[in-house]
């Protein structure tokens, strides 16, 4: 998958793609139609797919304060984009200059000056362009005035809910990944690197890969059973996954402030140190609670570890 930062001077490959366009925080089932439709439209036409979308999220220009939402920051859409199948990606600076744009002219300029598009490809409830005017109706007009064709994607969903990042993140947040899961195609996966933390759990037999969430989402904080695999382009779905348990939270236990994923393993040796690492979130086992010693720390590790255990080795991996 080749990524381009910008929509002039492109190289004649890069051009006349059909091209999915949307902010596809989560890449969720809803999103997967979408990419889904636009993959069709192109094998059909011969052409290359690309997917277009937007950093940082709009929300993040406009509502600066607001704590971290993402569920896919840019380096985990780009890994989750490239393993099915995305040839372009073009990722436009999301600024007050560009939300200042006319919808007319992001078409004019962005689209059809830039990308030379064949095919957009846009969910029914697609907008863009100042005060969010520009919609998918408007985009299929100016189709057929500029010449590129728009292909536009019903409402999806399971029984009577939509697919939408917003009901994802609601049930992330109060520690229901599997529900979750299940509107995303897969396990929830927060992608980072393996960073020095205070080492306690090899003291008590649970070593731990210590993640700083950076932007993403925060979960329900808690216990969950995991499965954690070394992230790197092409990685997803393909590569090994370990099984493991791991903590979100601030370790109350040891009077711990900020927050953090502490994930331990099983069955794997080896110094994961400065590695990159995919977890997925696979089930919520317990709230996060204050232990009156290590004793009943380590009991209740184990029994987690356990029960983390039992309920992976009875699914796939994510």
């Amino acid at each position: 998958m080749k990524i381009f930062r910008h929509y002039d001077n492109l190289p004649p490959t890069a051009r006349g793609a059909v091209v999915a366009l949307g902010n596809f925080d989560g890449i969720h089932k809803g999103h997967q139609a979408v990419i889904g439709r636009a993959a069709g439209d192109a094998k059909a036409a011969g052409a290359t797919l690309g997917l277009l979308t937007f950093e940082p999220h709009p929300r993040s220009v406009f509502r600066p304060a607001d704590p971290p939402f993402r569920l896919t920051p840019f380096r985990s859409k780009a890994i989750l984009l490239c393993g099915i199948g995305v040839d372009l990606l073009f990722v436009l600076r999301f600024n007050q200059a560009l939300a200042a744009r006319s919808a007319e002219d992001f078409v004019r300029d962005v689209l059809v000056g830039g990308l030379g598009i064949g095919t957009a490809v846009v969910g029914y409830d697609f907008v863009f362009g100042n005060g969010r005017r520009g919609t998918a109706a408007l985009l299929a007009e100016m189709g057929r005035e500029l010449g590129f064709a728009v292909s536009i994607v019903a409402p999806a969903g399971e029984g009577a809910e939509l697919y939408s990042s917003t009901r994802i993140r609601s049930l992330l947040q109060s520690g229901a990944p599997r529900e979750a899961a299940a509107l995303l195609g897969r396990d929830w996966q927060i992608h980072g690197r393996v960073e020095h933390g205070d080492e306690r759990g090899r003291t008590i037999g649970f070593p731990t890969a210590n993640l700083h969430l950076a932007d993403y989402l925060r979960p329900a904080a808690g216990v969950y059973a995991v499965r954690a695999g070394f992230d790197r382009p092409g990685a997803d779905p393909g590569g090994t996954w370990y099984a493991g348990v791991a903590n979100f939270g601030t370790r109350p236990t040891f009077a711990g402030t900020d927050l953090r994923l502490e994930v331990h393993l099983f069955d794997f040796a080896g110094d994961l140190y400065g590695a990159e690492l995919a977890v997925a979130l696979h089930a919520y086992l317990r709230g996060e609670i204050r232990f009156p010693g290590l004793d009943a720390l380590r009991a209740q590790i184990a029994a987690d570890a356990a029960e983390a255990r039992r309920l992976l080795a009875t699914t796939h991996a994510a």
